[in-house]
């Protein structure tokens, strides 16, 4: 009977979770920056591994995942931005394509944001 349930309990954790989607991991992450002083914004696409200057900011992607059954569902990226200036860290973690202020870059004058993630 011990071996049952323990064969059933591996069986179990082995699938994942009743509507847990599986993710599949994107080469780049599409993001967006805004100066929030003008007006201005900008796209730029980055590639897993490298960083980009967004207006006043480096934006490093470190990994971008989106639902393997969906490609254009919901991404999230993980990132390190930082000051170009004097390479303070402003923000470093998962942010979510759907719920951007889920967890935000907190900056005076710039936003960023994760749109979707690239496949080659």
């Amino acid at each position: 009977m011990k071996r049952l349930a323990a064969a059933l309990a591996a069986a179990l954790l082995a699938v994942p979770a009743w509507g847990q989607e599986q993710a599949a991991k994107g080469s780049a992450a599409v993001l967006r920056a805004l100066d929030k002083v003008n007006g201005h914004s900008m796209d730029a696409e980055v590639a897993v591994g490298t960083s980009a200057e967004m207006f006043g900011l480096m934006v490093s992607v470190s990994e971008c995942r989106y639902p393997a059954e969906n490609p254009t569902g919901d991404a999230f990226a993980y990132l390190t931005v930082r000051n170009s200036s004097d390479g303070a860290v402003q923000f470093e973690g998962w942010m979510i394509a759907s719920s951007p202020a889920l967890s935000a870059l907190d900056h005076s004058r710039y936003d960023v944001w994760v749109i979707r993630c690239s496949s080659s």
